[in-house]
């Protein structure tokens, strides 16, 4: 296949992806919204956390949040686990890898904060201690994933969300995403500031 038809390929594998998301998950995401929206009122905040494009992901949502999306308001509190270097490498070096986030949940999360967990497999081992941790703070979560949910999503609860990409590739599942990060940013200002015309 020459370069222009690959990357003609690639795009339309997206719109694909992400129009399979546009049909099967609004409930999911405006679900998923309004549990933000109910934490950040109720002086909440918003823990994210991912490896990878994914940790990109959580750092991505924290700066839409912390600072503004497409709309001027206050900041809203959101914490990316993933950018203080000093911290997370002193948790992998004196325990583990797969503490990273988990510790750093049961040190700020509060009953009524919410995770926001990346992870296109379902089966990264700080992913599911992050899980867990968030449930012992009774902190809801909301696990954006894709292929089969992996290991994560059956340890979901009552009052959790899912946000599954309907795809097996790592990149179009990323690439939705974003696409979730931006709907829930938009939604979540609609919520606090009154949806635009």
């Amino acid at each position: 296949m020459d370069p222009i038809e690959r990357i003609q390929a690639i795009f339309d594998e997206s719109i694909a992806v992400k129009r399979r998301c546009r049909d099967e998950l609004p409930r999911q995401l405006a679900d998923a919204a309004d549990c933000i929206a109910g934490s950040l009122l109720n002086s909440g905040k918003v823990l994210a956390c991912g490896n990878g494009g994914s940790a990109a992901d959580a750092q991505h949502f924290s700066s839409e949040m912390l600072n503004r999306f497409e709309r001027e308001r206050p900041g809203l509190p959101a914490i990316a686990l993933t950018t203080d270097a000093s911290t997370v490498t002193s948790i992998a070096n004196d325990y583990q890898f797969a503490d990273i986030f988990a510790r750093q949940i049961r040190a700020l999360g509060n009953p009524g904060d919410v995770l926001l967990a990346f992870s296109t497999s379902g089966n990264s081992h700080n992913i599911l201690n992050a899980l867990d941790a968030a449930h012992d703070r009774d902190m809801r979560i909301i696990l954006c994933t894709g292929r089969d949910g992996g290991q994560a999503s059956p340890t979901l609860r009552e009052g959790d969300i899912e946000l599954r990409v309907p795809s097996q590739s790592t990149a179009r599942i990323q690439e939705s995403h974003i696409a979730f990060i931006h709907c829930l940013c938009d939604l979540v200002d609609g919520h606090l500031l009154g949806q635009e015309s």
